[in-house]
């Protein structure tokens, strides 16, 4: 610097001006991760007041001790690791909500609250909070809660009449003479509160999918997956379409391939990325509906693809016009 140049004093306001980074997750508009949640949420609501006319009042209770306890502990836990408050982000509302979705409308009050604490607590802001959890909170305290309570976790209410079916061998009811495709389709079987009504959670994806909260690579490659495999190899024989409408229809697929399969967090950023992520995730449902020991396919399926994210994104992120890829 020359003795003529002057240095001009610039305060951190002119800084903070310049550039707003926010956590993740990170999307291609100027919607906040409030109003993506509460999109969220919006569409989930159809399948969450059919799971109450079809199994009452623990229906409604259930969600909605998953939802207070997750808030409760997202609170707790940012207080006690002095962190900002997030709380307002409606990101542990949808947490709950998915748990609640999960979970049978028995009288079994503790599993809500132990599944929140889990998701919050252990697989959310213990990785450093939103953003940042390497697997689907929600899915994980499924399994947690399905490894630790099978018994209570598979007591699902038959639809209308309160009665609990004894499920303890099977995940949401898939194929079974006794269940017809039809109320798998519109949601008058047994099963978790929110996973019995493909119609509905198809209404929730629409929403998504025309709100472009969600792209369609991860559903469709994911759904797509599944059908083909079912369909030319059914348990039993080759080529049944109605085993295969079975399998699309029952076991929870929909609202993981929907609403879970598709986190931001937890999937892959690019194009390519998703439909791999979602090829994957209806490999390995199938492949854990078949070999599998739990019936759990598709929370395993898409967990164990939720810890291949990094890799997927590195293996298929664009190349640099003119460059070439590094690292190889």
């Amino acid at each position: 610097m020359t003795e003529n140049e002057k240095t001009v004093p610039v305060s951190e306001d002119f800084y903070q001006g310049l550039l707003t980074v926010t956590p993740s997750p990170h999307i291609k508009h100027t919607d906040t991760t409030t109003r993506v949640m509460i999109d969220v949420l919006i569409a989930l609501l159809p399948a969450f007041v059919w799971g109450i006319v079809v199994f009452g009042l623990n229906a409604f209770l259930m969600p909605l001790i998953a939802v207070a306890a997750s808030v409760l502990f997202e609170f707790v836990t940012q207080k006690l690791l002095h962190k900002p408050v997030t709380i307002g982000d409606c990101s542990a509302a949808v947490t709950g909500l998915l748990i609640g979705f999960n979970l049978p409308a028995s009288d079994s009050y503790f599993l809500p609250v132990v599944g929140a604490a889990f998701a919050i607590v252990v697989v959310k802001q213990l990785f450093g909070g939103i953003g940042k959890n390497i697997v689907n909170p929600a899915l994980a305290a499924r399994v947690f809660l399905f490894l630790s309570w099978p018994t209570k976790m598979a007591a699902y209410p038959a639809p209308f009449d309160r009665t609990v079916v004894d499920a303890v061998a099977s995940a949401t009811p898939r194929v079974g003479a006794e269940a017809e495709l039809l109320d798998l389709f519109l949601g008058k079987c047994g099963g978790s509160i929110g996973e019995i009504s493909t119609l509905l959670l198809l209404v929730g994806g629409v929403y998504l999918l025309l709100r472009r909260v969600i792209s369609w690579h991860i559903p469709v490659a994911y759904l797509g997956t599944v059908a083909l495999i079912t369909f030319i190899f059914p348990q039993g024989g080759f080529f049944d379409p109605t085993f295969m409408l079975f399998e699309l229809c029952s076991g929870g697929l929909m609202l993981g391939a929907i609403f879970m399969a598709t986190d931001y967090v937890t999937s892959p950023v690019t194009a390519k990325g998703r439909l791999v992520f979602g090829a994957g995730c209806g490999l390995l449902t199938v492949f854990f509906r078949y070999f599998g020991a739990y019936p759990e396919g598709v929370s395993f399926a898409i967990l164990v693809m939720n810890c291949l994210v990094w890799y997927i994104d590195k293996l298929t992120r664009p190349r640099v016009f003119g460059g070439a890829r590094h690292g190889k």
